[in-house]
């Protein structure tokens, strides 16, 4: 394989590598370290070589469906068969249950429905504000004061 030499990275052989690498879960930074090159040249060849791109953003999806289906079955909990075997044979079989976890949901609903969960709200306020000065005023008007 000749490092650094983007010819490579456009065969299916080095496309593949590169879907492999990013469905790993290496960063930009590692995957520019493994091909040879600086990172702004890793940059500039996923600009230039649409395949390249394509390769790192296919890889990353496969993960990425499968960290949201975790965190999906985290956030409402599950079951599952913890099972012993002796020499081979099952001898005992128990159902465990996870309990639904409120970070996993917490995280889930402020990312999916930021509209209604996210931490800052933004709240409309149509009414008018009389400053210190203009209530004084009004206030010395009630009481027939004359100033002037």
């Amino acid at each position: 394989m000749a490092k650094g030499k983007y010819e490579y990275w456009l065969t299916p052989d080095g496309l593949l590598l590169l879907e492999a690498w990013a469905r790993n879960g290496l960063t930009d930074e590692q995957i520019a370290h493994n091909l040879g090159v600086t990172t702004s040249t890793f940059y500039a060849w996923k600009n230039k070589y649409s395949e390249i791109s394509e390769s790192l953003k296919k890889g990353k999806e496969v993960v990425d469906f499968e960290v949201e289906n975790a965190l999906l079955k985290r956030a409402l909990g599950y079951q599952y068969d913890e099972v012993t075997f002796e020499g081979g044979v099952e001898t005992k079989r128990v159902t465990k249950e996870i309990v639904p976890d409120t970070t996993a949901q917490i995280f889930w609903l402020k990312n999916r429905r930021p509209d209604l969960w996210r931490d800052k709200q933004n709240v409309e306020l149509n009414a008018s504000l009389k400053s210190e000065t203009s209530k004084l005023d009004d206030l010395i008007e009630q009481m027939g004061v004359d100033y002037d």
